[in-house]
């Protein structure tokens, strides 16, 4: 396979990430049930919707790179990923937030070459708010606007740190940051956590939760560009590929872990 040129494939990635969030929208109303997964997660039509623009249009741009997708493996559909690079796909992440109507909900696309997430694009289809990266740049996108993100110097006064608003294990942060400068705390949905952190409104994100590689590559992928990391709580990088797409408990920071 010829090297990947990020930086063609980013913009036309956007672009599909915000097809995929139109279609989303189309199911954001009152009354929208949701069904259960083994797993017990829920997933709607708006799942689907997304995942019936993004898998098509991958498949158009780069028809050698498998794609595994959240709802497509929970229908068994694993393609091989042994042989080179694979993009991994959550086409609603943050469900529970979709039906909650409170906006916190995105698309989510990451490009995996040798276990590190090297392209992502985050889109948040409420408020239009896109965050992607490559190649070492992070951007932040709204309607008429994009700016350059990048992570912030941990301030004085301590960290801002995030958690999940649906799947939070407060027991267990609260024992982890009972010795750390915490200036403060945030609660969001989805992969929106990350990119936070990319933009330099918050330093730290530790999740001690289960989570699958669908719902981090893309917002680690933007983290990465800009200037963060995702590591595991033994400090090793967060790989992905791994059998099942489980991943472990881990820490996503700015400038500096604590």
């Amino acid at each position: 396979m010829a090297p990947l040129d990020l930086s063609s494939l980013l913009p036309r990635v956007i672009a599909i990430a915000r097809e995929a969030g139109r279609a989303t929208l189309r199911f954001y109303i009152p009354g929208v049930d949701a069904a259960r997964k083994e797993d017990g997660s829920p997933v709607t039509a708006a799942d689907h919707a997304a995942e019936a623009v993004i898998l098509p249009a991958l498949a158009r741009l780069t028809p050698a790179i498998p794609v595994v997708s959240e709802e497509a493996f929970s229908r068994g559909q694993v393609p091989d990923i042994q042989s080179g690079p694979f993009w991994l796909v959550d086409p609603l992440d943050g469900t529970k937030e979709f039906l909650k109507r409170n906006g916190e909900f995105t698309v989510n696309i990451a490009l995996i070459d040798k276990g590190v997430p090297v392209l992502g694009v985050v889109q948040c289809p409420v408020t239009e708010e896109l965050f992607a990266g490559a190649d070492g740049r992070a951007i932040r996108q709204l309607p008429g606007e994009e700016t350059a993100i990048r992570v912030r110097e941990v301030p004085a006064a301590g960290f801002t740190v995030l958690s999940s608003r649906s799947h939070a294990d407060d027991a267990t942060l609260d024992a982890y940051l009972a010795d750390k400068p915490v200036a403060g705390r945030m609660v969001c949905g989805s992969s929106v956590k990350f990119c936070r952190i990319a933009s330099g409104e918050a330093d730290l994100y530790p999740r001690f939760g289960p989570t699958m590689e669908w719902d981090t590559a893309a917002g680690h992928a933007v983290l990465l560009a800009a200037g963060g990391n995702v590591v595991r709580t033994d400090g090793r990088p967060l790989a992905y590929g791994k059998p099942g797409f489980e991943n472990p408990h881990f820490i996503a920071y700015g400038t500096r872990r604590p």
